[in-house]
């Protein structure tokens, strides 16, 4: 049996209002996903937390930022995912829009649609995502998704 290796992510739930959670349907997924990344050496997870959130959506200034949960996730045998969830609240009156990033990292070039959704939606998040939703405020499964973000 081989030793798995374990990779240290970020995760972030990202709110404007109670019930509007930001997600994004990005390349090389099936489903909604959330900002998140990559831990770099050195970095905490707050720290990659904000960065990740800054790179792939453009947001700078984020509120009330707190730490939900963390889980160990196998996505597949012998790579392991140690997942840093975070809650965090932002001032943002777009109700859409894309974002290139532009780091000059592996994604480089990739645009991402961002969007705000009801985080109980009916499609499902992207490598289970959604598995700590119901830690935010005034979330409740039963919600039914908002058409103002469809």
């Amino acid at each position: 049996m081989t030793d798995a290796t374990y990779v240290q992510k970020a995760c972030a739930y990202i709110t404007r209002r109670p019930g509007e959670l930001l997600v994004f349907e990005g390349p090389g997924h099936d489903g909604l996903q959330i900002p998140k990344g990559t831990l770099e050496p050195g970095e905490s997870p707050r720290e990659a937390l904000f960065r990740e959130v800054r790179e792939e959506s453009g947001l700078g200034t984020l509120s009330d930022t707190r730490h939900l949960t963390t889980d160990v996730w196998t996505r597949r045998a012998g790579r392991r995912y140690v997942r840093h969830f975070f809650h965090a609240t932002v001032y943002e009156p777009r109700d859409r829009w894309t974002h290139t990033v532009s780091d000059g990292g592996a994604e480089h070039g990739a645009m991402f649609s961002f969007r705000w959704v009801r985080p109980t939606t009916a499609q499902p998040f992207a490598l289970e995502l959604d598995a700590y939703v119901d830690l935010l405020p005034t979330v409740s499964r039963t919600d039914e998704v908002s058409s103002a973000s469809d």
